[in-house]
């Protein structure tokens, strides 16, 4: 039997990750729950103090097939390279140029948006097609593929 998987990064301000990661991948952040008009409505209801509110949220694929993104404040930074990381597939069925063009355009779009650009690696075929290896703003490395 398959399962849904969501895909939980530990981080030091988790709606500005989760704004990120939104724009990144053309998410949307999660809705409050059901009966609540907003995410302040539902925290009030819920008893959550102000200095909580912060402490977690979460993006979803607005056509639902894609992994739940969670974020969740904790106390530590980041201390390592991250041993699981997403690939960003920006430049899907392209090769050569094109990819790399396309992928050096979406590198540029999200720097602009509090990533940064850590290297390229070129097209070495047969098997290596180029990428480049970004962070997002908390750190957290991602490639574009």
């Amino acid at each position: 039997m398959a399962r849904d998987v969501q895909i939980t990064f530990d981080c030091a301000d988790p709606a500005a990750l989760a704004a990120f990661w939104a724009e990144a991948l053309g998410y949307r952040v999660q809705g409050p729950p059901p009966g609540f008009t907003s995410w302040d409505e539902a925290l009030d209801a819920m008893g959550v103090p102000a200095e909580r509110r912060n402490d977690a949220s979460a993006v979803v694929d607005p056509e639902g097939t894609g992994p739940r993104l969670f974020f969740q404040r904790v106390p530590e930074g980041k201390q390592a390279k991250n041993r699981v990381h997403l690939d960003v597939r920006a430049a899907p069925g392209l090769d050569g140029a094109d990819r790399m063009a396309a992928l050096e355009a979406e590198a540029d779009r999200l720097v602009a948006l509090g990533a940064r650009r850590v290297e390229r690696h070129e097209p070495a075929p047969p098997l290596g097609a180029g990428h480049i290896v970004m962070t997002d703003p908390e750190g957290n490395e991602f490639c574009l593929d």
